[in-house]
């Protein structure tokens, strides 16, 4: 009961490597997704942190211009910032973590967890925990090019009952020099099946001198709850959760009991919708939009008809006409 009584609440501050975050509720590193927007309506509703989709440190190093131009754009709002690298080289991260440093980010983060196979198969992600030298090099590089904070996220190990993330999350705390450490307690090849070793995250915790912030499961708020008593862990990191979803944020640090209603969804689509014309233009937005539709019809009790419609239009216009009539009230008899 006496740490319970000690713990941290989920509203209370925190610092990784001197920067200071406001609460303990994070958005996490979603690839193909966290944009600028997305992390910013994530700060909106209430997220002390939000770190970037993963980004090329080979891109960033030879100065792809679709990266530079899509995937290092930061709001002002958003600060602090983490941008996620990923890669297998050291002199490149080097460069590339300069590079996402001169952008304005606040920390670097270093992917290590991933576990998609064509990202894997060039030795990054989840791959670098069969090689725990280079993961070292790695983050000492990215901290030596960025002159930043550098945190990492990584799984607790790339089969079921391999602990092999455990082990050298240990070792990137103790040896590494990084701030933080995001851990995700399944194994690689698990994806996000299966229940999370929130018992291995609170061991981790124990064990090193940074904070460790706890991810995977944490579908709402009361599984987000548990799963911070349980791990011991300094903060949470919402993933999938958030989708959708972005009154999580709101209710984790007490801004917020009820759901939202059907206005509030309809207006967050269309400030989605909005931002995502402001990022890509009117074409590449919509059909980037196609898949955040989905998120929020759950919400919007879209008929199959409307949800189909909205899917296949071609442009913004009729996008919004059918969102706002999703969120018109219903009309009383």
């Amino acid at each position: 009961m006496t740490e319970a009584r000690n713990r941290p609440e989920l509203t209370d501050p925190f610092e990784i490597g001197g920067v200071s975050i406001s609460n303990r509720v994070l958005l996490a590193p979603l690839a193909g997704i966290g944009n600028w927007f997305v992390r910013l309506q994530a700060k909106r509703h209430g997220a002390g942190l939000a770190v970037s989709e993963m980004v090329s440190s080979f891109a960033l190093h030879y100065r792809n211009e679709r990266t530079l131009r899509d995937l290092l754009r930061i709001h002002p709002d958003e600060h602090p910032v983490s941008l996620q690298l990923f890669g297998h080289d050291a002199d490149v991260m080097r460069s590339g973590a300069a590079i996402a440093a001169e952008a304005g980010a606040d920390l670097i983060d270093i992917n290590m967890g991933c576990p998609v196979p064509k990202v894997r198969k060039t030795g990054a992600g989840a791959q670098l925990l069969r090689d725990p030298e280079l993961a070292l090099d790695l983050a000492r590089a990215a901290a030596e090019g960025s002159g930043l904070p550098v945190t990492v996220k990584v799984r607790s190990g790339l089969e079921a009952g391999d602990r092999s993330g455990f082990e050298l999350a240990l070792r990137l705390a103790e040896e590494g020099g990084v701030a933080a450490i995001a851990f995700h307690p399944r194994a690689a090849t698990k994806g996000h099946k299966g229940k999370p070793d929130y018992a291995l995250t609170r061991e981790l915790a124990e064990r090193v001198d940074v904070p460790v912030i706890v991810s995977g499961g944490l579908s709402d708020a009361e599984a987000a709850r548990a799963a911070y008593a349980e791990s011991g862990a300094a903060a949470v990191m919402l993933a999938r959760g958030s989708l959708g979803n972005p009154w999580l944020f709101e209710e984790l640090t007490g801004r917020r009991r009820e759901p939202p209603s059907p206005e509030e969804v309809a207006a967050e689509l269309l400030w989605v919708t909005e931002r995502a014309e402001e990022h890509l233009g009117r074409e590449r937005a919509a059909r980037y939009l196609r898949k955040f539709y989905p998120w929020y019809l759950e919400r919007l009790a879209a008929s199959p008809e409307v949800a189909d419609e909205l899917q296949r239009s071609a442009g913004l216009e009729r996008a919004r006409q059918l969102i706002a009539m999703l969120g018109e009230p219903l009309a009383v008899a």
